[in-house]
């Protein structure tokens, strides 16, 4: 069956035609992606990623994601592979029929796209007091799948109006704590858009520099203050308090030095001003379409975006000349 797949990849999909002249989107449901959450891809991406699934020993998901990582050199600048990226786009490709992964290990891994509520995740003590009596905030880093990687998840999945997904490419999620060490608010971030007109126009790149220096654009995708918690300006003083650890962390763990923070209001349902008042820039709005959206189909609420520099030079290191800066995917 392999053999047949990958001569199909290579007779339709890499040309373009099949018996004749036959688009091959009458075979494949969904088009092969040229990127997968940011890294190249493509047909020949897809025939690796299904040989490395028929190749002995036969891997589990996670071994997939590290050959996958290896075979195509999907590393960060720091050399590490993208395991996490690797894993997100193969199951999305599984789920669009583009390839079958292996069963995964473990029931509650990401076969299943909803979190179980567990008693960890009940409602606690109110907190009700001023932002000023919670300070120091503590940023606790959420890493693996522990426990605590569960909570995070699990809370999200409750509590935040768009639920739980895995974020896309490199990634961090923190819990923020206060002072006496309640938890207070839960923060995502992952890759940046793709495609956003005004963020693009505001920045002032072209495409070659958005290709070669969007890993260096990191996106707020979740930010949660926990329903039990009462505090006016809380918000605003995690927005600013986040920036210097984002910057330390993302650099840490992912090999990349980011130089700009991006999140997305929904316009209707919130404001912005605890972005305003943290000092984040409001830079336009999205078009409604969506992160995966190549066709202009999808009509989903338009939003507020919001960004903040994290460095005094931003501007300058993004639009620089491309031997000055980082490569995608490196």
């Amino acid at each position: 069956m392999i053999f047949f797949w990958i001569f199909f990849l290579d007779t339709v999909a890499g040309r373009g035609d099949f018996s004749g002249g036959t688009s091959c989107d009458m075979f494949l449901t969904d088009p092969i992606p040229e990127t997968l959450c940011g890294i190249p891809f493509g047909r020949q991406g897809l025939v690796a990623a299904i040989e490395e699934i028929h190749r002995p020993p036969s891997p589990n998901r996670a071994e997939l994601a590290r050959r996958l990582c290896e075979r195509l050199n999907w590393h960060n600048a720091a050399g590490r592979p993208q395991l996490m990226g690797a894993r997100v786009g193969l199951l999305n490709l599984h789920r669009k029929g583009l390839l079958e992964l292996p069963p995964p290990l473990r029931t509650n891994g990401n076969g299943r796209r909803h979190p179980l509520p567990t008693p960890a995740g009940e409602a606690r003590s109110p907190v009700c007091t001023g932002a000023g009596q919670l300070a120091p905030l503590s940023f606790e880093r959420v890493e693996g799948r522990c426990a605590r990687s569960r909570l995070w998840n699990e809370l999200i999945e409750r509590h935040h109006y768009l639920g739980y997904t895995p974020a896309a490419g490199a990634q961090l999620r923190y819990f923020v704590h206060g002072r006496d060490g309640d938890l207070l608010a839960l923060l995502g971030f992952g890759a940046a858009a793709r495609s956003l007109a005004d963020r693009d126009r505001f920045i002032g790149w072209d495409n070659r520099q958005k290709k070669a220096r969007l890993c260096q654009v990191v996106n707020n995708g979740r930010f949660l203050i926990l329903p039990w918690v009462r505090s006016p300006n809380l918000a605003s003083m995690i927005l600013g308090g986040c920036v210097r650890h984002v910057r330390a962390d993302f650099a840490l763990c992912h090999g990349v030095r980011p130089l700009l923070l991006e999140s997305f209001v929904e316009c209707g349902r919130f404001r912005g001003s605890c972005y305003k008042a943290a000092n984040w820039i409001h830079a336009g709005v999205t078009r409604g379409r969506g992160r995966n959206d190549r066709h202009c189909q999808a009509r989903l609420p338009v939003k507020d975006i919001w960004l903040h520099p994290l460095d005094k030079d931003f501007l300058g290191k993004l639009r620089a000349p491309l031997e000055d800066g980082p490569t995608a995917g490196r």
